[in-house]
């Protein structure tokens, strides 16, 4: 019943904004673009969870967002003719990653170094980027961006495409459970999420480009965090990093890849955010590290460290996407969503906490 805690809760909350919304939350289109709105807490999830296994946390992730992505939208707006068309909106999502990977560099370095907890180091930076942010900005939005570097946070694949894509991914995790884990339970979540998926993407615009990208970066991080020594080594540092080290393990450079990653992941976010939204604004990502740490908790990663799965991030970052969309179509105000969403995080942690007690 823990282990699949959060499934049910998961489908306890769908069924509920379902019946709240009169089955609007069900239509192919309110599906498709609840999809798309989860990617850019769904990415950060993935890092934050490296993070938290490693009894770690990032309070600089939405800062190092609005940096980022104030970078990507200058680099559109003034960089010339060499950051124009698609190879151009490359250029500038890469700049966007790389400015997040020295963000994340930054955290990893001065904690490894300085042996100081990484919830004073990750808060200066929160402030830092911030303020970079608004310097770079002149404190105003930058907008508006090419069409070839919008379409990596607003186009959508064929249907067709986009059909064929969740058959390849669900006929892949049906073989993967039936080769490792047998789990009827499994085979059966796996068939209603590719079922779901069809309907969202068949029935509406196709899935959206942030959508393929998310899927792709939560297979990978899925598959070194469970099927490489690496990994292991990241599991262990949050179990035990002084027993971790004297086994051999590189405490210091697992620290320093993990944040690196978590900030690579916050550059990337950034970007997406910004062909979103057609522009970047330099007050953007506020609370995004509120968000990706309640999805990484309510997913069962501890806080505490060692234990975590990015399967379970990416069920608790839906969960809040679902809360959050249930709630917009509810015409429930900003100021109510943040108190619900508060409060759930308290029960995650509550629960987590109890949980291993017992």
């Amino acid at each position: 019943m823990r282990k699949y805690f959060s499934i049910f809760i998961f489908l306890g909350a769908v069924l509920l904004v379902g019946l709240l919304t009169e089955g609007e939350f069900f239509s192919a289109r309110n599906l498709t673009n609840l999809t798309r709105q989860v990617c850019i807490n769904g990415i950060l999830s993935l890092g934050m969870t490296y993070v938290i296994i490693t009894a770690g946390i990032d309070l600089s992730v939405g800062s190092v967002v609005a940096l980022s992505g104030i970078v990507a939208a200058l680099l559109q707006t003034q960089g010339g003719e060499l950051f124009q068309g698609y190879f151009g909106a490359l250029l500038s999502f890469s700049s966007a990653v790389g400015v997040g990977f020295l963000c994340g560099l930054f955290n990893g370095a001065f904690i490894v170094q300085t042996k100081v907890v990484p919830f004073i180091i990750t808060l200066g930076l929160m402030v830092i980027a911030r303020g970079l942010a608004l310097i770079f900005s002149n404190g105003a939005a930058v907008a508006p961006l090419a069409e070839e570097f919008n379409f990596f946070g607003q186009g959508y694949f064929d249907k067709t495409f986009s059909i064929a894509l969740v058959c390849v991914a669900t006929f892949l995790g049906i073989f993967f459970n039936f080769r490792t884990h047998r789990n009827i339970f499994v085979l059966v979540a796996i068939l209603i999420v590719g079922g779901v998926f069809v309907y969202a993407f068949g029935g509406y615009r196709g899935a959206p480009v942030p959508v393929l990208i998310f899927g792709v970066l939560a297979l990978l991080s899925h598959f070194f965090l469970k099927n490489t020594v690496w990994g292991r080594y990241v599991v262990a540092t949050g179990s035990n990093a002084e027993a971790a080290f004297l086994s051999g393990v590189p405490v210091a450079g697992i620290t320093l890849a993990v944040y690196t990653w978590m900030g690579a992941l916050s550059g990337l976010s950034g970007a997406i955010l910004s062909a979103r939204l057609n522009g970047a604004l330099p007050t953007a990502g506020d609370l995004f590290e509120l968000d990706a740490i309640a999805a990484v908790v309510i997913g069962g990663t501890r806080l505490s460290g060692g234990v975590g799965s990015i399967g379970g991030s990416v069920l608790g970052a839906f969960l809040i996407g679902v809360l959050n969309n249930g709630m917009s179509l509810l015409n429930i105000t900003e100021f109510y969503q943040k108190v619900i969403k508060g409060v759930i995080i308290i029960l995650a942690v509550w629960l987590d906490t109890k949980g291993r007690k017992k």
